[in-house]
């Protein structure tokens, strides 16, 4: 099976395929893409530094600004490391392949498969949007404004009619940022439901063990057999995790930092507006950071805690009536299982909810503290 082809993956990697992103690069697709948006960013950058004056521009300038500096890196990222993703991606396809064939495991997989797809589909339409947002926002307010704050040196961006171009280049740059950005959280979504899978279908392996002596017509030494094939299954898994984390933490830490920051300042421009219009774009600037937040740790999440049930699904099986030497494998299967397959924020701290909650909990205290001392 094509990566491409794997139904659980295939919408953002097709994604990926199309800028160019994975497998051989065309440099065609880099000049209409990549590149022009890394320009794009310099001259955010420029903004970002002559526009200490006004707070409210300051604020919005530095959103866009560390957002599209996000997504760049993201990308380069993926393409520096494109042969690790598409082993990766492989790897995904051929176990795919694997669980398809299980008739027990097939419902599971195609739930979390509609599931994947949904989000990934649902994701872009939801960048669509509010790129559109982002784009015809200027229209609604007093004066000529662009939809990122951008600086040319030597040249007036405001000026007739560089304002013209300026303003139809960046409506065109907003949708291969957008291909650019969320893709990126719909590959970690949609991996991170793969692993709830391959969980999902070892614990089935583990509760159907039964002993030799049982089962009528089985070979003594079966159970043995099947044991070491879950132990092996098991390592799988824990490899798989460890290999996603690896192409995720550090991206994760950049927006643990960053996007903590931007949430505060968000709220706090929030709260000195005064203009319906801006308020509204506030209120989806942070919609956005938050729903691409949840959605890392959300997954994060669940893979730690269904990861802590592999014991459970021993200890709920017939062990009690197997032979001793086959019991205490599985102690050390359960003792394995109780630490928790975690993926990590730059490999330190473990992505869960309540980790969501403490970055919350932090930006909302110095966004209080910040308007105290505002006011």
């Amino acid at each position: 099976m094509l990566i491409e082809e794997c139904p659980i993956i295939g919408v953002n990697v097709k994604v990926w395929l199309f800028w160019s992103y994975l497998r051989r690069p065309r440099l065609s697709r880099f000049l209409v893409g990549c590149i022009p948006v890394a320009i794009l960013n310099v001259a955010q950058f420029l903004k970002l530094y002559s526009s200490w004056g006004d707070m409210s521009e300051l604020i919005i300038n530095g959103y866009f600004t560390v957002l599209y500096f996000n997504l760049i890196l993201r990308t380069s990222f993926l393409v520096i490391n494109r042969q690790k993703f598409e082993t990766f991606f492989e790897g995904v396809a051929a176990e795919y392949t694997l669980l398809e064939k299980n008739d027990e495991i097939r419902p599971v997989l195609e739930r979390y498969t509609r599931r994947g797809r949904m989000l990934s589909i649902s994701n872009l339409w939801l960048g669509a949007f509010i790129s559109a947002c982002f784009v015809t926002y200027p229209l609604f307010v007093p004066g000529r404004g662009l939809p990122y704050g951008v600086t040319i040196p030597g040249i007036d961006v405001l000026a007739t009619p560089t304002y013209e171009v300026v303003f139809i280049l960046q409506v065109y740059l907003t949708f291969p940022a957008c291909c650019m950005y969320i893709p990126f959280t719909s590959f970690y979504a949609t991996c991170t439901l793969f692993a709830l899978v391959q969980i999902a279908a070892l614990k089935q392996r583990l509760g159907r063990l039964q002993p030799d002596r049982t089962a009528p017509g089985r070979a003594p030494g079966t159970l043995f057999a099947e044991l070491k094939e879950c132990l092996k299954y098991h390592k799988q898994i824990i490899q798989y995790v460890h290999d996603l984390n690896s192409l995720v933490t550090h991206l994760c830490l950049l927006e643990f930092l960053s996007f903590g920051m931007m949430l505060c300042a968000l709220l706090f421009l929030l709260s000195i507006s005064n203009q319906l219009a801006q308020m509204i774009m506030i209120g989806s600037y942070i919609f956005m950071i938050l729903s691409q937040m949840f959605a890392f740790y959300w997954h994060a999440n669940e893979v730690l805690e269904q990861s802590l049930g592999i014991g459970d699904a021993i200890y709920n099986g017939a062990w009690p009536d197997f032979d001793e030497h086959i019991r205490k494998k599985l102690i050390l299967i359960i003792a394995r299982a109780q630490r928790p397959i975690a993926i990590k924020v730059g490999n330190v701290y473990p992505m869960t909810l309540e980790m969501f909650q403490k970055l919350l909990n932090v930006s909302y205290s110095y966004f209080t503290l910040l308007r105290r001392v505002y006011n």
